[in-house]
């Protein structure tokens, strides 16, 4: 199977989630032929989620989970610790895809 690659951009150097906590981020996420498939970014709109419990794919608990406030990292999440067999969005990530994702830890709650 194929592993979380993380890669960071920026080091925060605030404090780092622990598991349930509240995680306040902005992500971009791009399949690996470059497209595009979501942001909230663009949205304008900072994305909240409880850290360790499920609520997200598991490359994204695993990767954000060591992150610390301020920082920005680049995942490479393999479909086994993303959507896996699953098409999602009709079509918009086709199944087995591997995902990268920036995602940048603003806030703990």
């Amino acid at each position: 199977m194929a592993e979380l690659q993380i890669e960071d951009i920026v080091v925060g150097t605030g404090n780092s989630p622990k598991q349930g906590q509240t995680v306040v981020v902005h992500y971009t996420g791009w399949l690996t032929n470059g497209k595009k498939f979501d942001s909230s970014v663009d949205r304008g709109q900072p994305f909240e989620f409880r850290i360790g419990v499920g609520q997200v794919i598991q490359g994204w608990d695993q990767g954000v989970l060591t992150m610390k406030v301020g920082g920005k990292r680049r995942l490479t999440i393999p479909p086994n610790l993303a959507y896996g067999n699953r098409d999602v969005g009709n079509g918009l990530i086709p199944a087995n895809s591997t995902l990268i994702f920036e995602v940048e830890l603003l806030d703990l709650n």
